[in-house]
């Protein structure tokens, strides 16, 4: 049953927490974006994780006490006629079956029960998500929470549920796993896509439309992340995604791109001709790039630190770039390759968790992105899989999106046939 999954995982932070705390999780609203419209709703990935629930203005607590454990969930009341314009609130009866918990109350009541709570069982410590990444962030409604509680409970400590949650959701689940290889495979279609209808002369956006149809077509209503499809020299803008270029006769096209399925993401990058012909020195490039991912996959296995993915990839542009003039010392290397190979894919396409002084376990999903960029050149090329770290090396996920000079000239040749 799904929900044995969000059970198991209330099992897994409960084990984290100290006797005598307790956590609250929120799930989030959507922000205003004008008039009366709102951005859509994307539930808080953690909240998520402990609850299946994926409706706004839902709180979770759990309380560690007396040797055993409390769990609630406070939702929305009914919306009574409003239902008519933006459909009904959860019931209870819906709550209980998707997370498995069976304390359902409604939202309007859970700032007192909460000082109930904390007062009838001498609660000492209450863990919060406190992920905060920039200075001048809005503040999250867990951060907003923790300021009044300090100003309402001063002697209350306050303990910090993110890095927890990063250690958590580190490593997948089968229904995870399900998920994102459900995610990884319509997004290799949608970028096969792409690759079949490309013409020189097209407008980036033209191009990324076929991803985007196959997407709708598979059932995939949310992206990963905005998709980047840049042509020639702007494929040496690592975070490119106006996506308003047009492209001419020669280009390589970058896209980056990825769909997601009930919140798990998929992470593709190709990079292909928009004629289906490689120049030579676009196939010297991009053979150069393709052999270091190999190099870094080769190396994906547990025990491995993960910084060390990175330095492999950096060691091997060193002699490759120098072998075509293009550098001398691994300073020069960082004029044509300034990102890390890797990162965690998972609920959030960059997931959470540390990777100072990391080593890889069994379980973790990361993906496996090496790029170089030649501005001079006119040429940026990214090839992105995604790998699960096994017991015994890795698996690669996306192992079924076509990734050589060859495969691409010889699919890109058909599409143009028909």
């Amino acid at each position: 049953m799904t929900e044995r999954f969000f059970i198991d995982n209330r099992r897994k932070l409960a084990a984290r927490l100290e006797e005598g705390s307790a956590a609250v999780l929120f799930a989030g609203k959507a922000p205003l974006k004008r008039g009366d419209e709102y951005y859509p709703f994307s539930p808080d990935r953690n909240f998520y994780y402990v609850t299946g629930v994926e409706r706004e203005n839902c709180v979770f607590l759990m309380a560690k006490i007396g040797g055993g454990l409390q769990e609630t969930l406070f939702i929305p009341r009914d919306n009574g006629i409003l239902a008519k314009w933006v459909g009904a609130n959860m019931t209870t009866e819906e709550a209980e079956e998707i997370s498995g918990m069976t304390d359902i109350r409604p939202i309007d009541a859970f700032t007192d029960d909460f000082a109930q709570m904390v007062f009838r069982n001498n609660i000492t410590k209450i863990y919060l998500d406190l992920e905060h990444r920039e200075w001048d962030d809005v503040l999250t409604p867990a951060l907003g929470f923790a300021k009044e509680l300090r100003e309402k409970y001063p002697a209350m400590a306050v303990g910090d549920l993110y890095p927890i949650f990063g250690d958590l959701r580190l490593i997948k689940e089968p229904y995870e796993l399900e998920k994102m290889r459900k995610a990884m495979d319509i997004t290799r279609m949608g970028v096969e896509a792409m690759m079949a209808n490309a013409r020189p002369g097209m407008m980036e956006y033209e191009i990324e439309a076929h991803f985007d149809f196959t997407l709708m077509q598979h059932g995939a209503r949310e992206k990963a992340f905005q998709t980047i499809a840049a042509a020639g020299e702007r494929g040496t803008i690592l975070h490119y995604t106006k996506n308003n270029g047009q492209t001419k006769d020669g280009d390589l096209l970058l896209v980056d791109c990825g769909a997601q399925v009930d919140w798990y993401n998929g992470d593709i990058s190709r990079t292909f001709p928009v004629n289906g012909k490689f120049t030579e020195r676009q196939k010297l490039v991009y053979n150069i790039v393709l052999e270091g991912q190999q190099k870094v996959i080769d190396a994906i296995r547990p025990g491995q630190p993960f910084s060390r993915l990175n330095e492999i990839l950096k060691e091997h542009y060193l002699e490759a770039l120098k072998e075509i003039g293009l550098v001398k010392t691994m300073a020069d290397v960082a004029k044509y390759y300034y990102h890390g190979v890797s990162h965690y894919l998972g609920a959030e396409t960059h997931d959470i968790g540390r990777y100072t002084e990391r080593v890889l376990q069994p379980g973790m999903v990361l993906t496996v992105e090496p790029g170089l960029y030649i501005e001079e050149w006119g040429i940026g090329i990214r090839i992105e899989d995604d790998a699960l770290v096994t017991e015994e090396g890795c698996e690669i996920m996306t192992k079924d999106m076509i990734k050589t000079v060859e495969e691409i000239e010889a699919f890109m040749a058909k599409g143009k046939q028909a």
